[in-house]
């Protein structure tokens, strides 16, 4: 995993390999697309998880011909659901050991409400007429 998000490319490595203009790349971070790490000497450093990111952002502006706003609410959300899919393996988890005579921790029942609440205002969120 540390290899994954261990930056390692400067912005003309980038820019070469994926064939775009590095100042595609930097107006990428002003949007706040990406957040590429920075050496001492304030050079920007990609890692294989930035080059990932930039190419989902590519196949979006280039091939569906989303635009940048679009590309940030695509990027919020697909975060949000992989956050949610970590809070939805917990609960199996927890449930799993319920149902193996377990008792549930406190932490457990604490996570559920707030799971409850979340899920409620995502609803509310993504559909303000969900009731």
């Amino acid at each position: 995993m540390k290899q994954y998000e261990e930056p390692v490319y400067l912005i003309s490595v980038v820019a070469k390999v994926l064939s775009i203009h590095p100042q595609t790349l930097r107006q990428y971070e002003r949007e706040g697309l990406l957040e590429p790490s920075r050496t001492e000497g304030k050079m920007r450093l990609y890692s294989e998880k930035d080059m990932d990111r930039i190419k989902m952002i590519l196949r979006l502006t280039r091939d569906l011909g989303v635009n940048l706003a679009g590309v940030d609410i695509i990027l919020q959300l697909k975060e949000q659901i992989e956050q949610s899919e970590v809070m939805i393996k917990q609960m199996k988890e927890e449930l799993a050991k319920m149902e193996q005579g377990g008792v549930p921790s406190k932490k457990a029942l604490v996570k559920r409400k707030k799971i409850a609440l979340i899920s409620s205002f995502m609803m509310i969120k993504i559909n303000p007429f969900y009731r």
